[in-house]
Order: C-alpha cells, then structure tokens, then sequence
C-alpha cells in the first residue's frame, strides 16, 4: 500500500435500507486501496433483500457488520472507534452518493500536511442547494464562522468552494488522525440526544485543543441525500422530544465549550432564529408557537445545566459503559467455559 494510510470508514446507520446499501457500494468502489469499512447498525430488521446484502458482504470480508439494539448517533460513533484499525477515523452517513476519488481526497490532506488533525469534507445537502439555487458560491467564509458563540450561523460547508481552516466539520463527512483518540482519548459526547444535533461541533471544539487543524477541503465532497425517514429522523424528529433535545443540545454545547460572551452571542441568536423564527430560520411567527418554543427553549437550558451538573458520575458515555461491561461478561463467560 506504499505509504497510503489505512482508513477506517464508519457508517452509522438507523431504519435505513437502500440508501445504506447504495452507500456501501459508493464506498466500496472507491479507487483507494488501502481501507475498511465499519457499519454499526442500529436497525431492528431490514427488508429482506437489504439484509440478504449486508449478510454478503460481511461474509465476504467487504465490511464488519455490527447489529446494536440501541439507537445513539455519538454512541454508534464510539462503538466503531473502538473497533477500528485505521490511520485515520472517517465518518460518513448512510444516505450519501460518493464520487470513486472520495477516500483519496481525504488521504492528501493527511499525508501532505502533518499540521492538519482533521478534514471536513463538502457536502452536497440536497435541500440547502434547493434554497440557494445551487448557484451560491462562497470563497472565503467571513471571520464570524470560527466564532464559535456565532459560527453555526455563518459556517457554509455546502457552497464554500476554497480550501482553508474551520472551526468544524459536518458530522456526514469528516474524518480524523487516529490520535485524536489514542494519544488525546478524545471520544463523542453521548449526552446529545435525539438527532444528536451538535454533537460533531461539541466534538471539534475539543479537538482543536490539541493544536491540530481542521481543514476544508472541498474536493472531498459527497452528495447528502437527506432521506425523511430512517437515520435520526426516525430517533425522535418527529415528536416534541426534539424539541426538547434540539435547544438541550445547543446548551450542553455552549456550558460545556464557551465562555460567558460566547455563551451570551450564542443563546441570543438561538432565541432570535429558533424561538422568534427570524431569517435564517423562517419559522412561524405565531403566538402560541412562539410560546411554545420558548417553553421548550428553557427547559433544554435548565436540562443541559442538569446535564453538566451531572458530569462527575455521568461523563457522557454511557453507551461506552455499556459496551465496556458487555465485553467483560463476554470474557468472563469465555474463561469459564474453558
């Protein structure tokens, strides 16, 4: 493999079924030689047809297939990190279209620059191409996007077209030296619920503690189909538990990562966008659903507060813990049954 660093793809997957197995097959396409592929599947049953192809090619060798009968995007993600071989970690959804280059546009950045830690890659999102037209082109994104109390409103990985530092990556296509976990055990935070909103950001918020970068490389970009079912739609999007989840989320990001003028900037435009429904969000300006989204904008505040106060006996692993257990029982039933 010459000097091609093994990569490690994850693709966590939930009530997905042709989407998943068209996104095995991109990947297994791919004209890099050096990789393997990871499927942690959180699906209670596929279709027949779906399930006869994962069994194939598991059995080939092609991916390892690993079935959970829990449902957490960050958990899903700490599972296969633990479970992987490679050099670098890259982390992919199940509803995406891959160009046969996308594995080797993610290795240059590793290979050419020791300073990048981290790569986020483009992301083709079908529906933020519908709003802007798909003729929105952005160089350069402006100083706000690695502002991190203001950032997730300024940060555009969709129409960016140049190459150059982020504050983050999407969490659909993103990857990271193998040393991020070893050498710094940094893990995802498995607190963030539901959709999992913010999970990545938290994420890159504490990798950027190490010193490394992360690079933007528009040339590792994929197609993001965006499927309305299956994935964390089916978590809990469709319930007023994402709601509730949703603003949980965005404070457990800032308690955990921000300073209080950071923290300030960051629940005014939440407020301002979510809450009241202004541009960029364009919701409904409805009295009652106003109301209702403040309710719920309080109750995920004082939730994530619980959360953090929670963090000496909650570390936010708790599938990990699980995990963990599992394996000790597992070898302690293979000692006694020798």
């Amino acid at each position: 493999m010459g000097n091609l660093p093994l990569i490690t793809v994850v693709i966590p997957t939930y009530g997905r079924e042709e989407p998943l197995r068209d996104s095995i097959v991109d990947i297994l396409n791919q004209n890099y030689l050096n990789y393997e592929v990871l499927v942690v599947d959180q699906s209670p049953t596929h279709k027949p047809e779906i399930q006869a192809y994962l069994e194939e090619v598991a059995a080939a060798g092609k991916i390892k297939w690993f079935r959970l009968n829990w449902a957490s995007l960050p958990g899903a993600r700490n599972y296969a990190i633990r479970r992987s071989s490679g050099d670098v970690i890259l982390f992919i959804d199940d509803d995406v279209k891959l160009k046969p280059g996308f594995l080797a546009a993610h290795a240059k950045n590793y290979i050419e620059n020791p300073e990048v830690g981290a790569v986020a890659g483009r992301v083709f999102d079908r529906m933020k191409l519908g709003d802007s037209g798909g003729k929105l082109e952005i160089e350069y994104l402006p100083p706000e996007a690695m502002d991190p109390g203001i950032a997730w409103y300024h940060i555009d990985l969709v129409h960016t077209i140049k190459p150059q530092q982020v504050l983050t990556a999407r969490g659909c296509n993103m990857s990271f030296r193998r040393e991020t976990f070893t050498k710094y055990g940094l893990r995802f935070d498995e607190r963030f619920r539901g959709s999992a909103v913010r999970e990545e950001s938290d994420f890159c918020l504490r990798f950027r503690r190490t010193g490394y970068k992360i690079w933007y490389d528009p040339e590792a970009d994929l197609i993001h189909l965006g499927e309305e079912t299956g994935g964390c739609h089916d978590i809990s999007t469709r319930s007023l538990q994402y709601q509730f989840t949703f603003y949980h989320n965005h404070f457990l990001l800032s308690l955990k990562n921000l300073n209080f003028s950071q923290c300030l900037r960051l629940y005014s435009r939440l407020f301002d966008c979510h809450v009241l429904g202004r541009p960029p969000c364009h919701k409904s300006g409805s009295p009652i659903k106003i109301l209702t989204r403040a309710v719920f904008f309080v109750l995920g505040f004082f939730n994530a507060l619980g959360s953090l106060i929670q963090s000496p006996w909650n570390d936010g692993q708790i599938y990990t813990r699980l995990d963990k257990e599992s394996i000790v029982i597992s070898q302690e039933s293979l000692v006694h049954s020798k």
